[in-house]
């Protein structure tokens, strides 16, 4: 990048000195940066600011970081102004500002992932949910296989599927300066999005620093293949559709799509405003009717705030490693830990593509425990965890049972869990082994099997167990 080995450091400089007067007057509004780990192991950087109901911001995917968008005298307040009634919750996608760099995996799997990090690591047990440009289709995605997370959605700009976005003639030329020059090309975007005012040249200078060319590039490529269109069906909670007037829309958007999306929500509306496109799609701060509409349609769920406490049914999912006392003796210790992390990721990474909850909560030493909302998908699941361990030389017990549960803060208590527990140290490594109430549940809808094994009087628990061993129909 031209002349970047003399002007990151003073930027840099520039960047500790704002935050550093900001913080002494108004220390009540500098967000708190923590990061979280995805399902495969990305680290994703949050910040959270405000009090109240909790509102969570998914970014568009490109260009944009929070420690640039704090530095931008018209972003913050618009951000305080949400704050001021609310928990606000950000976070810098994979590649981009303060998360990790370089990530090979930009699929739309991972996108939805690194958002059910989000809230897993910070224990939001559901919260407004606020989606901006090429992020849509995961934010899409999220609500609709995770409905109990979202309160409401939000969706500024976007479209369910990445080939849907349009760039006009004017970017498609600025785009030509991305391998020329990066901060030529930033400057450029910014000047075309924002006229070269002074929020303008701050963008620019967020652009810049907030990801390299090549990220961005491997970013945009990777967008493009995102499709959530199958899924807008699903979105089940009150849906509010942000879109610049019809005319403006046209530079990014065909409003056919626009239009077909907003019909196949079950429970959206849609809010046409005059911002401008650039605003909404997420690089710019939300203009006052945007913000005025956004903050109206929180009001409204404001009684929906997510339960500190409560009570449900769930399928509780347990896999422990095999003897992993023996394993660490004979592979050492480093080398088993290396192993066990490697599995612990693509066990979480499989439990979350078949729609469950990894409890993080719970200490569980060697063992992952896990909520389903169904007893199939739980099964799945399992199955293709025991897989994984086989594979990764770690075979595992794996157990599960359906019953009454205590959810409080990303934890779960009650005697399923207990149940659950007992029943996987009973399976052979390998092996998945459920409870009546869960084969009764799976019966005729997980495609499988199951083998008696009998009854069982499981240490703690007053009631005989019955259980039975899964077995994959086929080859």
């Amino acid at each position: 990048m031209r002349g970047s080995s003399v002007l990151m450091p003073l930027r840099s400089a520039a960047v500790a000195w704002l935050y550093s007067w900001r913080s002494l007057h108004n220390p009540g509004m500098e967000p708190q940066i923590r990061y979280v780990r995805s399902a495969d192991g990305t680290r994703i950087a949050t910040a959270t600011v405000g009090s109240g109901p909790p509102v969570v911001i998914v970014p568009t995917t490109v260009l944009f970081s929070i420690e640039g968008t704090w530095s931008i005298p018209l972003h913050r307040a618009a951000l305080e102004r949400i704050a001021a009634s609310h928990t606000v919750v950000s976070f810098d996608p994979r590649g981009q500002g303060l998360s990790d760099r370089q990530v090979s995996d930009l699929s739309l799997h991972a996108r939805v992932a690194d958002i059910q990090a989000v809230f897993a690591g910070l224990r939001i047990e559901s919260a407004f949910v606020v989606g901006r440009g090429l992020q849509v289709p995961a934010t899409i995605a999220f609500a609709a296989r995770h409905p109990d997370y979202v309160q409401r959605l939000v969706l500024l700009g976007g479209a369910p599927r990445g080939q849907d976005y349009l760039v006009d003639e004017k970017r498609r030329a600025v785009l030509e300066l991305v391998d020329i020059d990066w901060e030529l090309f930033c400057n450029a975007l910014a000047l075309v999005d924002f006229d070269w005012t002074e929020e303008g040249r701050q963008y620019g200078l967020m652009f810049a620093r907030a990801t390299t060319a090549a990220d961005m590039q491997l970013c945009v490529s990777a967008s493009g293949e995102h499709d959530a269109s199958d899924l807008l069906a699903a979105i089940r909670c009150p849906t509010l559709l942000i879109y610049p007037s019809e005319e403006k829309a046209l530079t990014w958007f065909n409003t056919e799509t626009l239009r077909a999306m907003a019909s196949l929500v079950p429970n959206a509306r849609v809010l046409r405003v005059g911002a401008s496109t650039a605003s909404i799609l997420g690089y710019g701060s939300l203009p006052s009717d945007v913000l005025e509409g956004l903050l109206q349609f929180l009001a409204e769920g404001a009684t929906a705030t997510a339960p500190e406490a409560g009570e449900g049914t769930a399928v509780v999912f347990f896999a422990d490693i095999v003897d992993s006392t023996a394993l660490t003796e004979r592979m050492g210790d480093a080398a088993f830990r290396a192993k066990a992390r490697a599995l612990d990721v693509e066990l979480r990474r499989i439990i979350s593509e078949a729609g469950g909850t990894t409890i993080d909560a719970k200490t569980l030493g060697d063992g992952v425990l896990a909520t389903f909302r169904s007893a199939s998908q739980a099964i799945d699941a399992a199955l293709r965890c025991s897989i994984a361990g086989v594979d990764g030389g770690l075979p595992l017990h794996l157990g599960l049972h359906a019953g009454d549960v205590i959810r409080e803060a990303n934890n779960v208590f009650g005697g399923a869990v207990n149940i659950a527990s007992r029943i996987s140290a009973l399976s052979a490594p390998g092996e998945v082994l459920v409870s009546d109430v869960v084969r009764g549940l799976a019966r005729t809808s997980a495609g499988v099997t199951f083998e008696d094994r009998g009854e069982y009087e499981l240490r703690g628990i007053s009631d005989v167990q019955r259980v039975y061993a899964v077995r994959k129909l086929g080859p």
